[in-house]
């Protein structure tokens, strides 16, 4: 007797949704399971071609702002399935960034040196959609080939970047990859000395690549801007900084440090200005600050009432010519330090008749280098002179060759540095 066609339609329909079952957990294994990585004897429907290109849809507008490296931990990819626990410990490393302020959930991400993604997957795992991994060999669609070194992406493409292999550690040039990420795409240091400085550098900050025109700086906790030599309120705080640096509409607190007493008063009643009317030092002690004319900026100095001033060791200042008062010096790391933090967004202008070269040591020495996330520095050599042709200034004992030492020093370690005049 033949089965009634109700019956049989039943058990077909019932062995037809046994198979979207099986099939639909097996999908859902695949993606879940295995990370969104699809190959042709896994049973998944949505394999990726080999040559799609997953870098085209980043935007290009920003720069690599923040780069860290966790080399406490790899994360060994499985043979089968991905690794949940380097998964679960990438998150949590990533969540206390977010709340660290490194990281946020709109950061354009790279992991690097990542075999299978685990770090990739793990971003994309607590909301941060927009990350991509290289390594030498491609594991799609999390990760692409490619190097730490000259990676494989166009400039300004990251605004976060993590090594949680321990890449850069096991680098050879790790310096190089952090000043890769960071400066790659500042302005080129002027190599040849000029013969008009005071015209070369003075235009040259119309070429000035400034990190907030580059990077979102929007997850910073505060704002904060440093006049190291300051003089009057309108000398650079208005003139450049209120008026021409992209603040991207944040509010900075703004401190001023000024050793000259003559220009103290204007500072009383300025709202949002916080005065340091002392000198930026080494150390806490007294030093003598010595007011004389600059050679070849007689003009300007006459115009602005007050010649530039110069600090030095009281033991030290019994040769010195022109006004000369006691003031006191403080230890400017150690401030930086305690006032401001890296969850802030610190620049610094740094004009200090050459103290720079005592000053930017330190700051190394100390790990207050890694507060600043850009400086202004003006670097004073033994310029030719504006007012005498052929004579070089002998108020100052560097030379050209040694201030772009300097400059090319700051940006080998990975600090945004600009040449100021």
């Amino acid at each position: 007797m033949e089965p009634k066609p109700s019956l049989l339609r039943n058990i077909l329909v019932r062995v037809f949704f046994f198979c979207v079952l099986v099939i639909g957990v097996r999908f859902a294994y695949i993606i879940t399971i295995r990370g969104e990585s699809c190959e042709l004897g896994d049973f998944c429907f949505f394999s990726l071609p080999e040559n799609l290109n997953l870098v085209t849809g980043i935007s290009q507008v920003r720069s690599s702002a923040i780069i860290v490296n966790d080399a406490v931990r790899s994360s060994p990819a499985k043979s089968m399935g991905r690794d949940l626990s380097a998964v679960g410990y990438y998150s949590s490393v990533f969540q206390d960034l977010i709340a660290e302020s490194y990281l946020s959930p709109d950061s354009k991400s790279l992991c690097v040196d990542t075999p299978n993604g685990d770090e990739v997957y793990a971003l994309k795992e607590i909301g941060v959609s927009d990350s991509i991994g290289i390594y030498k060999k491609a594991s799609k669609p999390l990760v692409i080939s490619g190097q730490a070194i000259r990676q494989p992406f166009d400039e300004n493409t990251f605004d976060f970047i993590f090594s949680g292999g321990g890449g850069i550690d096991k680098s050879s040039k790790p310096a190089e990859f952090a000043a890769e990420q960071l400066v790659r795409n500042a302005e080129p240091l002027i190599t040849e000395e000029p013969p008009k400085p005071w015209i070369t550098l003075k235009r040259n900050i119309k070429n000035i690549k400034y990190l907030a025109s580059m990077a979102d700086i929007s997850f910073k906790q505060r704002y904060v801007y440093v006049d190291v030599g300051a003089r009057s309120y309108g000398s650079s705080i208005v003139s450049w900084f209120k008026k021409q640096y992209p603040k991207q509409n944040k509010t900075f607190e703004i401190y001023a440090i000024e050793a000259d007493k003559a220009f103290h008063e204007e500072y009383r009643y300025k709202k949002g200005v916080t005065l340091l009317p002392y000198a930026a030092w080494v150390r806490n002690e007294t030093l003598s600050f010595e007011v004389n004319g600059d050679p070849g900026r007689e003009k300007e100095e006459k115009e602005k009432g007050r010649g530039m001033g110069r600090i030095k060791p009281v033991q030290s200042s019994a040769s010195v010519v022109g006004d000369v008062d006691k003031i006191q010096g403080f230890d400017f790391a150690n401030w930086l330090k305690s006032t401001v933090s890296e969850k802030d967004f610190v620049v610094m202008k740094m004009d200090v008749e050459g103290t720079e070269f005592d000053l930017i040591p330190k700051l190394f020495e100390t790990g207050a280098i890694c507060l600043i996330d850009e400086i202004f520095l003006e670097c004073h050599y033994n310029r030719w002179q504006k007012c005498c042709p052929g004579e070089r200034s002998s108020k100052y004992q560097k030379t050209y060759g040694q201030c772009l030492e300097l400059f090319n020093s700051l940006r080998q370690s990975g600090v945004l540095v600009h040449q100021w005049w």
